[in-house]
């Protein structure tokens, strides 16, 4: 399975934050917003991963990254000129997926738990179309709502609907066979003059090859809209480190413990960093190994 990460957007709803600097580079605590999504595809042995972004943002991302081979992975980039909706993504990564499956994750979607890894690992060795989440909020009217049976089959996904069918929302991560492309290819224009991923949701289940995944209250997702998600994002994230000592999305950790680098490049790529906390927690993994 590939991964797309779709990193692009003008990010209006943060400015002025945003307005010298992508949303998906902004700080959530201690690391870009960008590395919470690509940690959830290392931790899901996905390797092969594109980032889209806009042409001003990307030259950000690969700065940042590279090829991905300091961390053992496989990175490409393309540019989204405009914001034409998630699903455009599909179409721009179509040579890149060619005939493998694909994880698409939000770029400004936080995601946190084991029981999602757990699940894309699940979904990755089946032969399923196409993979949707299920996450219970108190405010579905935000989102994308998806109704369902006691057997969780889809029974209708609507957009940001005045009168939800139910609590459960739809969280930014998708997975899908190749034909999503072509799907995405086809579709027509929504009112807001996008690319709808929800059009193509509809398609597959159309075709009723939608599955849905619930996720339990284990798992913590926040869309990162405006600057108070962000701050609940970056509060969160200190809480945990500071209650268990260890660090949420390390990509050169993920890294080290998922066996794409070795110990002595990890150590490599802690020694530049020893002044700060963070390429201190990288020595103690090296140490303690």
């Amino acid at each position: 399975m590939k991964g797309i990460l779709l990193a692009g957007g003008f990010g209006t709803r943060l400015y002025p934050l945003t307005s010298a600097i992508s949303k998906q580079a902004l700080p959530i605590y201690d690391k870009p917003m960008i590395y919470y999504p690509l940690s959830v595809l290392m931790l899901a042995d996905i390797r092969d991963i594109l980032i889209i972004s806009t042409k001003r943002d990307i030259i950000v991302f690969k700065e940042m990254f590279g090829n991905g081979n300091q961390i053992g992975i496989n990175l490409s980039y393309k540019v989204q000129d405009y914001p034409n909706g998630i699903a455009e993504a599909l179409i721009i990564s179509e040579d890149f997926i060619g005939d493998d499956n694909v994880c698409l994750i939000l770029g400004d979607n936080f995601f946190y738990g084991d029981e999602l890894i757990k699940l894309i690992h699940t979904i990755s060795s089946s032969k399923s179309e196409a993979t949707i989440f299920g996450y219970k909020v108190f405010n579905p009217k935000d989102f994308s709502v998806v109704e369902f049976d006691k057997n969780y089959k889809v029974l209708s996904i609507e957009e940001k609907p005045l009168n939800p069918k139910s609590n459960y929302v739809i969280p930014g991560i998708f997975i899908y066979n190749k034909k999503a492309c072509s799907i995405a290819r086809n579709l027509t224009l929504s009112k807001r003059g996008k690319l709808e991923i929800t059009d193509v949701n509809l398609e597959y289940l159309k075709r009723n090859k939608l599955n849905l995944k619930i996720l339990s209250n284990d798992v913590v997702w926040l869309d990162i809209k405006n600057s108070s998600t962000l701050l609940d994002a970056s509060i969160l994230v200190q809480n945990i480190q500071s209650k268990e000592s260890t660090y949420i999305a390390s990509l050169e950790e993920i890294a080290y413990k998922k066996g794409y680098i070795t110990k002595n490049h990890l150590s490599n790529l802690a020694m530049p960093l020893l002044k700060t906390d963070y390429g201190i927690y990288l020595k103690k993994i090296v140490d303690n190994s």
